[in-house]
């Protein structure tokens, strides 16, 4: 994966602070479990020391996934995007052309997603069937669920 990843300031401190936290605090915690669990004898047998060495591939994928995102992470100088379409860090307020009811949701970057907050990552195909439009304009978007119809009614900055 060579994608960049546009994310605000908020967004890649969010991540890089998880990264420190995994690997000064939780990575240490768990070698000191496999060490204690390595120091009780028999390998083959011991449950401690196999989950231990679990708990610690796992640690380490996410650790890899962070430093990989943070990699690829770029900062969105927000002052430069245009205020009247669909951009990244905007709020956009849509109609549900088949349903009739409105959502809101924020285009985000990657470790900003929320979606039961309607923050949404901007490289998802809905908030990349919405970048671009202008109030007023109508967008269907392919989900595999089918299509979605949406009208774009408000465009917001909260910066």
């Amino acid at each position: 994966m060579s994608d960049i990843l546009p994310m605000t300031r908020t967004g890649y401190d969010k991540l890089r602070a998880e990264l420190d936290e995994l690997e000064n605090v939780k990575m240490p915690e768990v070698t000191a479990r496999l060490a204690e669990a390595r120091a009780e004898g028999d390998l083959k047998e011991n449950a401690e020391y196999h989950g231990a060495r679990e708990s610690q591939g796992m640690l380490q994928a996410k650790i890899n996934l962070l430093k990989d995102k943070l990699g690829r992470a770029s900062i969105v100088d927000m002052s430069k995007l245009p205020k009247d379409e669909v951009v990244f860090g905007c709020r956009v307020k849509v109609k549900d052309l088949d349903f009739g009811d409105t959502e809101e949701f924020i285009l985000v970057g990657a470790g900003e997603e929320d979606f039961d907050e309607g923050k949404i990552n901007v490289t998802s195909p809905l908030a990349q069937g919405l970048v671009g439009k202008k109030v007023g304009d109508k967008a269907e978007i392919q989900v595999p669920a089918g299509v979605n119809r949406f009208e774009i009614l408000e465009i917001v900055f909260d910066e």
